[in-house]
């Protein structure tokens, strides 16, 4: 049985479809990417799920039985749309939204404390939030999304707005919450950190569902005839070459599928005649380039 189940969802604003029967089935102790560009309707689905707007059609379940308010509690939601009272002080912010969750105020504290420690914020605990930087109050955020131990957490583009380093501590927490059997649905347009964390994907495109599947299976359905390349030189003259097909071009790297008019060893030597190969792996393609295959002309 599933955590979570949402069954043919829909969505309409105005005669605008924002959501048009996607459903999606997320376990415990697994990171489901809910994708797609800006716009596709990833965070009307989340608002659906989460019962803040009801559907126009389809359902919700939480444990094979239909959402309602007492399964609330095992929610932990982090919304794209950050909000927090700017003039309360960090701390009884955090406790404030534990207590709503069911905590009592001592175990609130205890727990704040300890997140606090965990993202390096233990001294500013008694400063009023709007003197945090946007990271900081994203962490904020996020310890309230998870303070009260929800056995499902949905994360909005949880990496907005932080640096290298706290991506990277969010990064394993999110795994640690995974390896203690949480269920985790993370929307995202940045198709680098999902494959880096998802487990199964589902992409939406103008409020559908054009892709699904567990990420593995989803990369070898789309072959193992995509080049990744790293060079020193200008790359440019890629676009041009014969066989070199649905090319993603960076400064020095570069990924693209091999046609059928020529074999990688002739493409190779083409383009090794032009600048400095590094590395020349033929591989599955990444989720960024299944992403703008598919969506690419959106967003």
């Amino acid at each position: 049985m599933s955590m979570l189940s949402a069954i043919h969802l829909r969505k309409e604003y105005a005669n605008v479809v924002a959501v048009d029967d996607v459903s999606l089935n997320v376990e415990g102790g697994e990171i489901f990417g809910l994708l797609g560009p800006n716009g596709a309707g990833k965070t009307t689905t989340i608002r659906m799920i989460m019962n803040i707007i009801a559907p126009d059609r389809g359902e919700v379940q939480f444990k094979g039985r239909a959402f309602d308010e007492t399964a609330r509690n095992s929610f932990g939601y982090l919304p794209e749309e950050r909000g927090l009272y700017r003039k309360n002080r960090l701390l009884n912010t955090i406790v404030y939204f534990a207590t709503l969750k069911g905590m009592t105020v001592a175990e609130a504290k205890r727990r704040a404390y300890d997140w606090l420690k965990r993202f390096d914020l233990l001294a500013y605990y008694d400063r009023k939030v709007e003197e945090l930087s946007k990271g900081n109050q994203q962490k904020v955020q996020f310890i309230i999304s998870i303070i009260h131990d929800p056995a499902l957490v949905i994360l909005d583009e949880p990496f907005s707005g932080l640096d290298p380093v706290n991506q990277i501590l969010l990064k394993d927490i999110l795994l640690e919450l995974k390896q203690r059997g949480k269920a985790l649905i993370f929307s995202t347009h940045m198709m680098e950190q999902a494959e880096k964390l998802c487990d199964k994907i589902c992409l939406i495109s103008k409020g559908k569902v054009v892709l699904e599947g567990g990420l593995s299976e989803v990369k070898q359905r789309f072959g193992t005839n995509t080049v990744q390349l790293e060079f020193d030189g200008d790359g440019s003259f890629l676009s041009k070459v014969r066989s070199v097909e649905h090319l993603i071009l960076y400064e020095n790297t570069a990924e693209f599928e091999i046609g059928s008019q020529s074999g990688p060893g002739e493409i190779l030597r083409e383009i090794a005649q032009r600048v400095n190969v590094k590395r020349f792996e033929l591989r599955e393609p990444s989720l960024q380039s299944i992403f703008l295959k598919m969506v690419g002309h959106e967003g």
